[in-house]
């Protein structure tokens, strides 16, 4: 089993297709709760902040990845946050300890603006 980083677009497709697979089987009836409270509550709040398509989110992050200090974690939180202000570039980049110059920010907006 592998480990990877996924957007919250790909959490509400996966979990919206889940449920929607099991409400077809047998013995299930149309209101009847298919999904653990835990997946409810993950689907419910990447509905409501995932503001793009699950292909958009994946292109702004293969987009990003393409800039030298953005690691796949980092291009992941980017397609999540959607930053359009340096401030939140910098916020998100606080934590790696990178000193981001303000061309290397103005790029990252820039590909952020392509998607929203």
């Amino acid at each position: 089993m592998s480990e990877r980083y996924v957007t919250l677009a790909e959490v509400r497709d996966l979990l919206t297709e889940i449920s929607e697979s099991r409400k077809g089987t047998a013995g299930m009836l149309e209101d009847e709760d298919v999904l653990l409270a835990s997946q409810k509550a993950a689907l419910d709040h990447a509905q409501k902040v995932a503001n793009i398509s699950l292909e958009d989110a994946n292109a702004l992050i293969e987009e990003v990845s393409k800039i030298e200090d953005v690691s796949d974690a980092i291009a992941v939180k980017i397609a999540d946050l959607l930053p359009t202000y340096p401030e939140d570039v910098r916020a998100i980049f606080s934590k790696e300890r990178i000193t981001l110059d303000n061309a290397t920010i103005d790029k990252i907006i820039e590909i952020v603006e392509k998607y929203i």
